[in-house]
């Protein structure tokens, strides 16, 4: 009888199973494939990809629209994925504001949101909500990290520049509490811009022993061009987004010798990692950047959550996405109680390549297991 039984229940299992993979699971990905820092947006989008056709599941539909970085838009094709398509799982918002735009309303209507790069503090802690997951990070971190690690430098007078939007003054909050020190002067640019004379001179004026900026996609490019040429000699600090492998192989020699922090590096040394760097050259014949390894985490967790239960049963579904039951790129991952990431910040040098161009190396640790502040403003 409990051989049979035992028989029975396996049959029951692997028809639940069955169940889970039958039912169609639809997820609509905004992202931003065109304008200034579209390169994000598409290293986003191939990840999640080369993830999602790895896990070899026919019953996941992934509906991709551009944004334009465009918050407007973002929010009228979020509604129409709700609306219209259906989708069970919205993802691929790059910048903050658009995340503003449209997370809160997405998933107070019961659709799932999972974060692969946007991470605003009001999301982390005071507009927290059940069915929002960051799966990158929350912006403060991988600037507060640089913060650590430039104290632990020695470095004494450090002046700060970011864009002024929310992950801007997000990245320099972050700064400035794991830093722990006076700065010299904080400055706030423009979205987008270009021209960076004024900010410039401000620095050669000041008597900063160093520079920690914060400038996504094409603004770094121009910048660290401008930088260069200005003779300006002060050691140069920042995170990943400005000086992901993209970024520096457009900003060429002048990025070398630049630290930056970031959850992830193409050399760092795991298996799950090495399969992902492989397969992403592989398939796409580049080299992957952080937003692409966190477009691959996102897909991963999402195929490792349906393996448990389909996103209709809420519930269920919720709570698999928090076991995060899978094996992430960047090593160790879990989820705080805000649903967003506790993991490790590293260090990255920027370096001459074997084929002479500019290449992140990782050079160790700035923090272990670091949580962001917000978590206490969370009422989940």
């Amino acid at each position: 009888m409990k051989k049979l039984a035992s028989v029975g229940l396996g049959l029951l299992m692997t028809t639940a199973m069955a169940a889970v993979q039958a039912e169609e699971v639809k997820i609509g990905m905004i992202t931003t494939l065109s304008g200034g820092g579209s390169h994000l947006g598409v290293d986003v989008r191939d990840g999640f990809m080369l993830a999602i056709e790895r896990s070899g599941r026919d019953d996941v539909k992934v509906l991709i629209q551009d944004d334009a970085n465009r918050p407007d838009l973002a929010r009228s094709l979020s509604n129409e994925f709700m609306q219209r398509d259906n989708v069970d799982i919205l993802t691929g918002i790059i910048w903050s504001n658009l995340a503003m735009a449209v997370v809160p309303a997405a998933v107070r209507q019961g659709t799932f949101y999972l974060s692969p790069n946007a991470g605003p503090s009001d999301l982390a802690g005071r507009m927290c909500h059940e069915n929002y997951f960051n799966v990158a990070y929350q912006n403060d971190n991988l600037h507060g990290g640089m913060g650590a690690y430039m104290r632990e430098q020695g470095f004494e007078r450090p002046i700060l520049m970011a864009p002024n939007y929310p992950a801007g003054t997000d990245a320099l909050a972050g700064f400035k509490h794991l830093y722990e020190g006076e700065v010299v002067d904080e400055l706030y640019t423009q979205m987008g811009q270009t021209d960076y004379a004024a900010e410039i001179a401000q620095i050669r004026a000041s008597d900063a022993d160093s520079l920690f900026f914060f400038l996504p996609g094409g603004m770094g490019i121009s910048f660290m061009k401008q930088w260069e040429n200005s003779g300006v000699d002060l050691p140069v600090f920042g995170a990943a987004f400005s000086f992901d492998e993209t970024i520096i192989q457009a900003v060429g020699s002048a990025a070398i010798g630049a630290m930056n922090t970031s959850l992830w590096a193409y050399d760092l040394d795991n298996e799950a990692n090495h399969a992902f760097v492989e397969g992403f050259r592989e398939a796409y014949d580049r080299m992957p950047t952080l937003y692409a390894a966190q477009g691959y985490d996102t897909a991963n967790l999402i195929i490792s959550a349906l393996e448990k239960a389909h996103p209709s049963d809420q519930d269920a579904f919720r709570e698999a996405l928090r076991e995060a039951d899978f094996d992430s790129v960047r090593g160790k991952f879990r989820f705080g109680p805000n649903q967003h990431p506790i993991q490790d910040i590293l260090v990255r040098e920027v370096v001459e390549g074997d084929n002479g161009q500019p290449t992140n190396r990782l050079v160790g640790i700035a923090v272990e297991d670091i949580q962001d502040i917000y978590y206490e403003q969370c009422q989940m």
